[in-house]
């Protein structure tokens, strides 16, 4: 499953560059600086950035709140924390960058790039994507056994699960080390091998497109199909809800992809509803309605 040790020693992880700050992002950058790691969290939009860190503060000061978290940890993780606009700067001494930016191939691997550049040999390069190859993300990069797939679910600072993703390239010391950064911020990690989806976007979208198509079909209401779900089966969401959490744009995308980057592709492709939903701009949560109103 895993590639060759690299031949150049990894340092302990103590800085960690998150390059995006849109939804995943900021939920990465919390749990890293809540986890005591010195973390940057880059965007070239110094907007996107400060709404980014507020969100931070207000989500760390809810688990004050709550009774969750206790005052000095939030103050120590909002220590940890800070922004950034230049990425170079960004990754600069980073022992382990994650990007965080739109599901696009070319995008991620020219984000990557320069931050391998930025950040030196020695020094792992994550990828948040969703479903798209890792091999193919880290092809042309100085060292893709440093490259490594971390799946992270929305919200972050919740959801307990990390989806840690290995190419054949992989090295070995970078999955060991990975799996202990997951622990170390309080996530439990699962392995699985580089394949378009990986497990938990190819399980959770045929779900997903299915329901959808079920309410194209007037089967039933977005309410009862969720509730068949969630009382029927014990989901925590409904489908229906939950694509609306993820964006419909984002499980469009992902649908496109495997529905032609896997011989089953058939079950993965998108059903008219979403297609119109996502062009009318009915994003979900993010844009106030999707199959819900929010």
């Amino acid at each position: 499953m895993t590639g060759p040790t690299s031949t150049a020693s990894l340092r302990p992880i103590s800085t960690v560059a998150v390059l995006g700050a849109g939804t995943m992002g900021h939920g990465i950058a919390h749990v890293c600086a809540l986890a005591g790691y010195t973390t940057l969290l880059f965007d070239v939009d110094p907007g996107v950035v400060g709404a980014a860190l507020g969100k931070v503060d207000k989500n760390l000061q809810a688990g004050v709140d709550k009774g969750k978290l206790e005052a000095t940890a939030r103050a120590r993780a909002l220590e940890h924390l800070r922004g950034a606009t230049d990425l170079a700067q960004a990754c600069a001494g980073a022992q382990l960058v994650i990007e965080a930016v739109p599901e696009r191939l070319e995008l991620k691997h020219d984000v990557l790039g320069r931050a391998a550049a930025a950040a030196g040999p020695t020094a792992i390069l994550a990828t948040n994507t969703s479903s798209l190859c890792i091999a193919r993300i880290a092809a042309g990069l100085p060292h893709p056994d440093r490259v490594i797939g971390t799946h992270f679910f929305n919200p972050v600072h919740i959801m307990k699960l990390l989806e840690v993703v290995v190419a054949e390239a992989t090295a070995p010391d970078v999955l060991a080390t990975v799996v202990d950064f997951g622990a170390r911020i309080a996530k439990e990690c699962i392995t699985i091998k580089d394949s378009p989806g990986f497990a938990t976007s190819r399980l959770g979208l045929v779900i997903g497109l299915e329901a959808i198509r079920m309410l194209e079909q007037g089967v039933g209401s977005a309410e009862d199909i969720d509730k068949a779900m969630t009382l029927g089966y014990g989901f925590p969401m409904g489908p229906l809800r939950l694509t609306d959490l993820v964006g419909l744009d984002v499980r469009l995308s992902i649908a496109e992809y495997l529905s032609t980057a896997l011989a089953e592709g058939a079950h993965f492709r998108p059903p008219k509803l979403l297609r119109d939903l996502v062009a009318q701009g009915k994003l979900g949560k993010k844009s106030g309605e999707g199959f819900y109103r929010w």
